[in-house]
């Protein structure tokens, strides 16, 4: 049974740092990249960062470059996305997905979604 299930989301301060998880099950990852999004309210669901899975390969959207770092532990199936100097424009649910293909970060090329787990950026 394919899986993912998205972990780490909280409420943080402003210029804090956050780690949310995206444990993967039911496929070898091998043949995948994993992408997260996230979606605040009322807008639409962006790319954020991506990894290619047998590659190591990152992507990252220009706001959060610098800021974000997209790892994998290959013995977990898990895929992190480090968030530093945490802004209350990245409060957002945060959702990962996996594309069967190089990394595209296009929502309409995903093929399996998680939940999501929510981030908020507040004093």
């Amino acid at each position: 049974q394919v899986q993912l299930v998205e972990s780490g989301g909280g409420l943080v301060q402003p210029g804090g740092s956050l780690r949310v998880s995206c444990a993967a099950s039911g496929f070898n990852l091998d043949y995948y990249s994993i992408n997260w999004f996230r979606q605040a309210p009322g807008k639409d669901r962006e790319g954020v960062s991506c990894i290619t899975y047998s590659s190591g390969l990152t992507h990252y959207a220009d706001s959060v470059k610098g800021r974000f770092t997209i790892s994998k532990d290959n013995a977990k199936n898990t895929v992190y996305l480090q968030m530093n100097s945490l802004k209350p424009e990245d409060t957002a649910v945060y959702y990962c997905a996996l594309e069967r293909a190089m990394c595209s970060m296009d929502y309409y090329n995903m093929d399996y979604w998680g939940s999501g787990t929510l981030v908020t950026v507040s004093s």
